[in-house]
């Protein structure tokens, strides 16, 4: 059996946790810089994770407050898969990885840490990103703040996923 060690991530768990939907909270405010947001939109946005596996570690979300998968519609489905194309397309442009982990968590015993609303991770991977610091020191490197980040990534959410933001 493989394990996933993620004890940077202990903050998010054992953490305060706001009142209400941590998404529709953001997606609310407007502050999209500060709520890492990248891109919005018609149906569903993308959004930075705060606790990241990898650097680029991001989540595609609809707006619809849902849990379940049965309550979207064709066109939630679809845009959902758009803007996971397009930020899978993104981050190989930017992050150049090796590959990519791509999954949906439903419900808690899934994983899902926000079990009441439907979000998909992107995770970019590269071999050796898992290293002995986890293992040896109980400590994950991130090699980038995460507005850093946002500030690289934005540059390639400006456009709509019908267009090209960066050469092929």
């Amino acid at each position: 059996m493989q394990k996933l060690w993620a004890p940077w991530r202990i903050e998010y768990i054992i953490g305060p946790k706001e009142p209400g939907c941590i998404f529709c909270n953001r997606v609310n405010r407007n502050q999209d810089r500060e709520d890492l947001i990248l891109f919005r939109g018609k149906r569903a946005f993308v959004i930075m994770n705060k606790y990241p596996y990898n650097n680029g570690h991001l989540m595609i979300v609809p707006y619809k407050h849902t849990s379940a998968l049965e309550e979207l519609d064709q066109e939630d489905v679809l845009e959902l898969h758009q803007l996971l194309v397009f930020s899978q397309k993104n981050l190989q442009a930017l992050m150049n990885p090796q590959g990519f982990n791509i999954g949906l968590n439903i419900g808690q015993c899934a994983g899902a840490g926000i079990k009441e609303h439907l979000h998909y991770h992107i995770v970019p991977r590269w071999n050796g990103d898992v290293n002995f610091m986890p293992v040896f020191s109980d400590t994950k490197v991130i090699n980038e703040f995460l507005l850093e980040s946002y500030n690289k990534l934005k540059k390639y959410f400006e456009i709509s996923p019908e267009g090209s933001n960066h050469e092929e």
